[in-house]
């Protein structure tokens, strides 16, 4: 169809302990297809070093398509308290144009919701987190669209809220989805827990369907690195997740989203303290 939209979904590159096969094939995969565009739902990095950031950077800037990156938890300074509350975004600078940027093509727009925060009152600071202004840029651009125009939500922790205080997954993640439900978004789609998903959530206003990546890193947790293909004809948004292994795609994708939302550790990758940096589409609207 004319209006039909092909989008690479990635999440959770971790350069540092990047896979670079997998790199190499999806950047194989972007020149070959060339999506309309490209959302990488944040964790660049797997400490924010500075090493890892140019290397991320570098891989980048090489994919000649529209991009737009979400920031993860894994980017924000680790090592550097002072920068982490001062200078966040320092490292990121030479893809400024593409961190938390607004895509519009004809009809569908990709609209960022930040949900890490350089300092959280409580002691793991990994866990999502939604303040009302990083929500109310979210709705203002949303809201600002022409008549018609539908919306994916790009963030990188799922917004999925589980009820309890130790391990809610984001803070403030069901108001957003309240909102989010009021409003012509066809999808959030996030990263965070290295693996994919795809499941509707129901609030007071309806149900939002929540779109996760994998990783396309080593740190696998139950399925390996991955990409989600979305593809918009207009009417129907459907998820292909790509992987080299050719597993099918429902095989791929976990049935929910796990209370810790956390992938398992590398072999001898040291525990940071908690408190150091660490399938039937909605109706549209």
């Amino acid at each position: 169809m004319a209006d039909s939209k092909l989008l690479f979904h990635l999440s959770d590159i971790h350069f540092g302990l990047e896979d670079n096969r997998a790199l190499d094939w999806v950047m194989q995969e972007i020149a070959e297809q060339r999506p309309d565009a490209v959302a990488i739902t944040g964790d660049l990095t797997m400490r924010a070093r500075h090493r890892e950031f140019a290397a991320a950077t570098h891989w980048i800037k090489a994919l000649d398509v529209p991009v737009t990156v979400e920031i993860g938890n894994h980017d924000m300074p680790y090592f550097n308290p002072v920068e982490r509350f001062l200078d966040p975004y320092r490292r990121m600078r030479s893809i400024a144009d593409k961190v938390e940027r607004e895509i519009d093509l004809p009809g569908l727009a990709i609209v960022p919701l930040k949900t890490v925060r350089r300092w959280q009152p409580r002691l793991n600071w990994s866990k999502g987190w939604i303040t009302d202004p990083a929500l109310e840029r979210c709705l203002t651009a949303i809201d600002a669209l022409p008549p018609g125009t539908q919306v994916l939500v790009t963030a990188h922790h799922p917004l999925r809220e589980v009820g309890t205080q130790g391990t809610a997954l984001t803070r403030h993640g069901l108001k957003a989805l309240t909102e989010l439900a009021k409003r012509p978004v066809l999808a959030v789609i996030s990263g965070h827990v290295h693996d994919a998903f795809d499941i509707m959530e129901e609030t007071a206003e309806g149900q939002v369907r929540m779109i996760g990546a994998g990783t396309l890193s080593k740190r696998v947790r139950s399925t390996p690195p991955s990409f989600n293909e979305l593809r918009w004809d207009g009417k129907h948004l459907t998820v292909k997740v790509r992987n080299l292994d050719d597993v099918d795609t429902r095989d791929m994708m976990i049935d929910d989203v796990p209370e810790d939302a956390m992938p398992p550790r590398e072999p001898g990758e040291p525990v940071a303290p908690v408190n150091q940096v660490p399938r039937t589409d909605p109706p549209v609207h």
